[in-house]
């Protein structure tokens, strides 16, 4: 596993559905990342966790996101109840390590 999976490719959903995407870390990583990309915006962090753990989240994160990364499993990030404001690109990552500040905006 030399790179992160992240499902489904796309996914197309209504306004007030339920989103759901999952994200398999690269094996041996334990921090795993979620951002999200609209158009004509920058790259916005959503919530990274250590193992199974959230470690840092945006305030967008509680709302109508969920994210949970539990072992032995793939990762998600959810969406309770979709907005045509959520229309964008979510990327996930991983990593061995991390950066000491991760900076929400």
């Amino acid at each position: 596993d030399t790179k992160v999976t992240q499902r489904p490719r796309l996914l197309v959903k209504a306004n007030e559905q339920k989103a759901k995407m999952d994200c398999v870390p690269i094996k041996g990583h334990s921090y795993v990342y979620w951002y999200r990309k609209k158009l004509d915006e920058e790259l916005k962090f959503l919530v990274y966790f250590q193992n199974e753990e959230i470690i840092q989240k945006a305030e967008i994160i509680n709302e109508r996101f969920s994210a949970q990364c539990p072992q032995n499993s793939s990762c998600t990030l959810e969406i309770q109840s979709t907005e045509s404001g959520d229309a964008a690109l979510y990327f996930c990552a991983s990593s061995k390590a991390t950066v000491p500040n991760v900076s929400p905006s």
